[in-house]
């Protein structure tokens, strides 16, 4: 099976591992290369935020990312929790700018109705960036639930609707161990961005799918490029 290029596109440091952690993790199991792309300076958001915070936000998240598997981790600097004051134009810039460097055949994003606007923007920047016309465009899209976002959007709003379940039972102690890298980040249960958070929702989903761990994904977009 030849080597599939996979590239996680993420607002902040741990929303790719939230997000997608397991299923990337059994990506590079597979013999997958995969990378992750952060738009966000987080925690610049929060009262005390400060560059030397984010240098240690970043340091963890590429300890992280070695944990997992990645083959690289990237960072932009568009302003944490603001991502509505840029123009969309500058941040689809960014993700082409990677998607012509890598060239994935598949990309996992956020969930484009989230309650945090800087997961919303970086959405509608991926599907910017991915329109078929861009020679470089990944195969496959696919959009992820983020714990203490998608959960706590209103319920008024578009859920997230998964119609992919992926087996996990072999990776999800992998990405719990990877999250636990974020020191700045994880919180106590009952706080859904906890390690108990990551699996009572891998087993939630793997109940959805007859398995006892999956991550869920809605595939946004599947393009198959050879004709049968």
């Amino acid at each position: 099976m030849s080597q599939k290029r996979i590239l996680v596109v993420a607002a902040h440091p741990d929303d790719e591992l939230l997000g997608a952690g397991a299923t990337l993790a059994a990506h590079v199991k597979n013999g997958d290369l995969v990378e992750a792309l952060i738009l966000g300076e987080g925690i610049m958001s929060r009262e005390q935020g400060n560059q030397e915070e984010l240098k240690e936000l970043q340091t963890q998240s590429e300890e992280a990312g070695k944990t997992i598997g990645f083959a690289s981790v990237s960072f932009g600097s568009f302003p944490d929790n603001a991502f509505d004051t840029v123009a969309l134009l500058l941040i689809a810039k960014e993700v082409e700018k990677k998607i012509a460097e890598f060239k994935p055949d598949t990309i996992y994003t956020h969930h484009g109705k989230d309650l945090n606007v800087d997961h919303r923007r970086t959405f509608e920047a991926v599907m910017t960036a991915c329109r078929p016309c861009n020679a470089d465009a990944p195969a496959e899209i696919f959009t992820f639930e983020t714990l203490s976002s998608t959960e706590w959007q209103s319920k008024q709003e578009e859920p997230f609707r998964p119609n992919v379940y992926v087996n996990v039972e072999n990776t999800i102690d992998q990405k719990i161990e990877a999250f636990k890298k974020y020191k700045s980040e994880i919180r106590d249960y009952p706080h859904s961005r906890s390690a108990e958070g990551l699996k009572i929702l891998a087993q939630y989903r793997g109940l959805e799918a007859g398995l006892k761990f999956a991550e869920a994904f809605h595939l946004e977009r599947s393009i198959k490029k050879d004709s049968v």
